[in-house]
């Protein structure tokens, strides 16, 4: 009885996740076991580069000293004992005892801040901020390390080679491989589209049968792209680009008849009723489908241009944006799927001996549209909307395959969240749900039928993010890596791409570099099947890419001129603003935008380094121009500027996004009451947190935001400062050339084109709404 009684008072002290993990597996999570968490965690920063970058530079010491007292004797872990003997392990208890101590220090550090005055909503208790609001340098890696054998269950392909845990196999639904096989299933004739592949002005028809020569691919990979301008009347101006010579223009259709747009025939009922919400809030409205920015996209879309969308809005405009593309995603699998059954039935009746090499239908893999988004939320929304695009009537629901597993990985918890934490609109949007950016799940479409967890290459759509596409690519040298499943893509879908610029950008460049390559395995495909395009190595001629942001950045501005080779032409909206964010600073705040000069793109890090710390820290060394803030971009810069402030001496403090809670109420506080001069300060810990820093006297932005409206929530923070006064404060911005989109969404288009021809250091003053 007290072994009973022991085993239960230890199950009512661990989590939720820790029970789910023991009830599935019989042992500890593997992030939980001291003896391997260094391991672990080192190879995590594999996946992440930032991460490992901060890990090396900031805990290299520590790290080290660790390592060196670390015994080599494997103990044993805390969850076989509670198996064995079901009695409470010391070594857990000791674990508990630490992260309650650390959770303490947090909460004293932050209580002390509020007894000087800190009164902000939600930011009590330092050590209670919600775990998944940002990704630090170890509470970062437990939400990942916690969550991921479960997660790696729910994934479509094999990565028993992750190095972060043993040969596991993944959960995928086998018992349906038969039902929801395209060579073994024929078209329902109650099902529909079986004559609507053969009408001409089919767009998915005339797209994928056009049969391109080889002085057409040679001229589309040398020859530079020729490009012309249109205005639409809700898109705005339009950039209309393509290498070949037969280039149309498109134009805006003012209304749209639903039966006009070749939809398969069941989306031609549900998606009057599914958008049916979007059009409540449009102010007398023109269409019956449509809201006028789905009627202008999707008219790209369904012409099969890449399109490049920079005006995406988590609280405006981005489900109405969601909605468009799932269903031209679900109208192209369908059309492609039900071409393949139609097929299928042809060829059954055909008579014996008869050879023809008309049925050509497929790619080299059956995957056909990829979407890759930041955050299981959105997977779980893309998923919603198909199913009810899917659903002709509440009478006839389609049968969806472990739809209760996938609403258990994917959904989110309201009690997760404290109710206290009081964050900007945007926030709220962008971080709403389940923001686990680890995740990858295929989904197979059949007729009346939904799959979810199918094995990638039974997939029809796979959505992930790309962290989790990119540790199933794997790198150079790894014994197992797999990216055959990429090679027959047709439609490339990333959604909110500015977000991948505040998790790993290179995780994006390295799924660009691995799609529509042939693949290494046939994978039992039928030859006889596969299209032309598809055996000539041309998929990537024919894939269309569908770009959406909230901003236009070089970084995705290059992926999409460098990376989209779609035969039919690119679409890009290009609006500059003509009011820029720093019409929204509240405070009377001076203004000085400092240029600097450099030879070319690559020698501007160095060179701003060099303007900064020649001309522009002198001017701050002096007592006087103490509560300084320092705005870093860039984490690579932020790690330089540390180091150089260590170097010489400074008397400042940092706070990174891989800084621990206890060590960001300490900064916090040392910057407020003074005792620190500099507060180097990242824009990937404003993105993930949103604190209020408070006592900022003087402001220095190294280099301009990614994100424009930071920079207005920056200057803001001064009106946080009780002690401070008006006049004594400063705002200095660091500039070049080669920052005019940045600039243009600071301070508008007309100023810009004024800074960027003068040389001088340019001054202004705003206040209010200017």
């Amino acid at each position: 009885m007290g072994k009973r009684r022991a085993g239960r008072e230890l199950l009512r002290s661990l989590s939720k996740k820790q029970k789910k993990h023991l009830r599935e597996f019989g042992e500890e999570h593997p992030f939980y076991d001291k003896v391997f968490a260094c391991c672990f965690i080192g190879c995590y920063c594999c996946c992440c580069l930032h991460l490992c970058f901060s890990f090396q530079s900031e805990d290299s010491e520590k790290s080290s000293a660790e390592s060196d007292s670390e015994p080599e004797v494997e103990r044993v872990s805390g969850y076989h004992k509670l198996l064995a003997t079901l009695k409470t392990s010391p070594e857990s208890e000791s674990e508990e005892e630490e992260d309650e101590s650390e959770s303490e220090e947090a909460e004293e550090s932050e209580a002390e801040m509020e007894s000087e005055g800190s009164q902000e909503t939600g930011e009590r208790e330092g050590g209670d901020e919600d775990k998944k609001d940002v990704p630090e340098e170890e509470e970062g890696i437990t939400d990942t390390a916690e969550q991921t054998l479960s997660q790696e269950q729910a994934d479509g392909t094999d990565t028993s080679c992750d190095p972060r845990h043993g040969v596991i196999e993944e959960f995928t639904d086998v018992k349906h491989e038969s039902e929801f096989s395209l060579e073994t299933n024929f078209m329902e004739e109650e099902s529909g589209d079986c004559n609507a592949d053969r009408r001409e002005s089919n767009p998915f028809k005339q797209h994928m049968d056009k049969e391109l020569e080889e002085k057409e691919i040679e001229k589309m990979s040398t020859l530079p792209k020729t490009s012309s301008q249109s205005q639409w009347p809700r898109l705005g101006q339009l950039i209309f680009s393509s290498s070949l010579e037969k280039h149309k223009t498109l134009k805006a259709d003012k209304e749209v008849d639903v039966k006009q747009l070749h939809l398969h025939k069941p989306l031609e009922s549900t998606w009057p009723k599914v958008n049916k919400q979007f059009l409540c809030a449009v102010d007398k409205p023109t269409d019956s489908s449509f809201t006028p920015l789905q009627r202008e996209l999707f008219c790209i879309m369904n012409s099969y241009r890449d399109l490049f969308y920079p005006e995406r809005n988590a609280l405006t405009n981005g489900e109405e944006i969601r909605y468009a593309y799932c269903l031209h995603a679900l109208n192209h699998v369908l059309k492609a799927n039900a071409q393949v059954l139609s097929n299928n039935a042809k060829r059954r009746d055909r008579k014996p001996g008869t050879d023809t090499d008309d049925h050509r239908d497929q790619g080299l893999t059956r995957p056909k549209v990829l979407m890759i988004v930041p955050f299981r939320e959105c997977a779980l929304r893309i998923v919603h909307v198909l199913i009810s695009l899917l659903e002709v009537n509440d009478k006839k629901k389609i049968d969806v395959s472990n739809k209760k597993r996938f609403k258990g990985e994917f959904g989110s918890d309201p009690e997760e969240k404290p109710p206290n934490l009081k964050r900007p609109e945007d926030y709220e949007a962008v971080f709403a749900g389940n923001i686990d950016d680890h995740f990858r799940i295929g989904v197979a479409i059949l007729q009346k039928s939904m799959r979810l967890y199918a094995p990638f290459y039974s997939s029809d759509i796979i959505i992930a993010s790309p962290l989790g596409i990119r540790t199933v690519i794997g790198a150079e040298g790894e014994k197992k890596r797999d990216f055959d499943f990429l090679s027959s893509i047709e439609i490339l879908i990333i959604d909110q791409a500015d977000i991948y610029l505040m998790q790993n950008w290179e995780h994006v460049l390295h799924l660009m570099r691995h799609i529509n390559l042939l693949p290494l395995d046939s994978h039992g495909v039928d030859f006889s099947r596969v299209r032309m395009l598809n055996l000539n190595n041309w998929s990537k001629y024919y894939r269309q890419t569908l770009l959406f942001s909230a901003l236009q950045d070089p970084q995705i501005n290059s992926v999409f001129n460098k990376h989209c080779f779609n035969y039919v032409g690119q679409v890009a909206v290009r609006n500059v603003p003509l009011t820029g964010s720093i019409s929204h600073v509240v405070v009377q705040l001076p203004h000085v935008f400092r240029r600097l000069e450099a030879d070319s793109v690559t020698s501007v890090l160095d060179a701003r380094f060099q303007f900064f710390i020649d001309k522009v820290l002198p001017e701050y060394r002096d007592a006087i121009m103490s509560h300084t803030l320092i705005y870093v971009p860039s984490y690579f810069d932020y790690v330089r500027l540390r180091n150089y402030f260590k170097k010489e001496d400074l008397n400042f403090t940092h706070i990174c996004e891989y800084t621990k809670k206890a060590a960001v109420c300490r900064a916090r506080r040392f910057f407020l009451k003074g005792e620190k001069q500099f507060l180097l300060f990242t824009e990937r810990f404003h993105f993930y947190k949103r604190y209020t820093i408070k006592g900022i006297r003087n402001l220095i932005f190294y280099e301009l935001p990614t994100y424009s409206h930071f920079y207005s929530e920056v200057c803001n923070m001064l009106k946080a400062t009780d002690s401070g006064v008006d006049a004594t404060w400063t705002c200095t911005v660091l500039y070049s050339k080669y920052d005019a989109q940045k600039l243009a969404a600071v301070v508008g288009i007309d100023r810009t084109a004024q800074m960027l021809q003068s040389k001088k250091n340019v001054h202004l003053f705003v206040t209010g709404e200017n």
